[in-house]
């Protein structure tokens, strides 16, 4: 059995869409022209995009930032992951989606791959993206801040 996390990744035009928004893919693999599997590390952590829609509009948006598991960890299921995640943020609603992906943006804009964002950061932000305040930003000071608590952690 595999250590990595597998994820699906599915696109069908005006249909579906699950991708991957950020993460360092360990492994992909091509299943037809529709859908792709990616695999992560555990450990790494990475942001999946999914949205749905019918004749009528879009059904479902929502993002998960999430945190690969080894083989045999506790986690939580996410539909189109295997075997799971840690969970570190899962919003859905268009608005909400849309305002974690412009925090993500904020944190590329800084030079930061938001794959190696404190996982807290993650956890926290819901509290203000669900009651539309403004979020608090990820800046370099907290980035380096957790850099130096990693290091020392290790």
């Amino acid at each position: 059995m595999s250590d990595l996390t597998q994820v699906e990744v599915l696109w069908v035009e005006k249909r579906i869409e699950n991708r991957i928004r950020f993460g360092c893919v360990a492994d992909e693999k091509t299943v037809d022209r529709h859908r792709r599997i990616l695999s992560f590390a555990p450990g790494s952590i990475f942001a999946f995009v999914r949205w749905t829609s019918n004749d009528f509009g879009t059904v479902i948006s929502r993002v998960d930032i999430l945190r690969a598991v080894a083989s045999g960890q506790r986690c939580s299921t996410v539909p189109y992951v295997k075997p799971g995640g840690e969970i570190l943020l899962r919003l859905s609603g268009w608005q909400k989606v849309e305002r974690v992906l412009r925090m993500i943006d904020a944190v590329e804009a800084l030079g930061i791959d938001p794959a190696d964002v404190a996982p807290d950061h993650w956890h926290h932000v819901h509290n203000r993206v669900s009651v539309n305040e403004n979020p608090r930003a990820y800046t370099m000071a907290r980035h380096q801040a957790w850099l130096h608590r990693r290091r020392a952690m290790r």
